[in-house]
């Protein structure tokens, strides 16, 4: 189980995100228009800059949904691979079984 204030931090920059995803991608669509004049492309690259950092979607840490571990992440479960052998061996993920040969 990992620090709940990690996983918390990483909600808090998940809702800013999402709060700022229109606002940044007005500016960025902007800064990078090859046809708008190097002025407004400045101005927009400022105006980038001035948001909160955590606003931005890269700053965002794939996360298991029941640990919080952050490291060997399925993004198709959205679990870790502890967690997901777990599930998978007592049967609670349909369609998935542990193989043997």
């Amino acid at each position: 189980m990992s620090k709940t204030s990690s996983v918390y931090r990483n909600l808090k920059r998940v809702k800013m995100a999402a709060k700022y995803a229109n606002r940044r991608q007005k500016q960025k669509d902007i800064a990078m228009d090859k046809n708008a004049s190097p002025e407004e492309r400045l101005q927009a690259q400022f105006a980038l800059q001035k948001f909160p950092r955590n606003s931005a979607k890269c700053r965002i840490r794939n996360r298991c949904r029941i640990t919080g571990r952050s490291r060997s992440y399925y993004r198709k479960f959205g679990l870790s691979r502890v967690e997901l052998r777990d599930l998978a061996s007592f049967g609670e993920i349909p369609g998935l079984v542990k193989s043997s040969w």
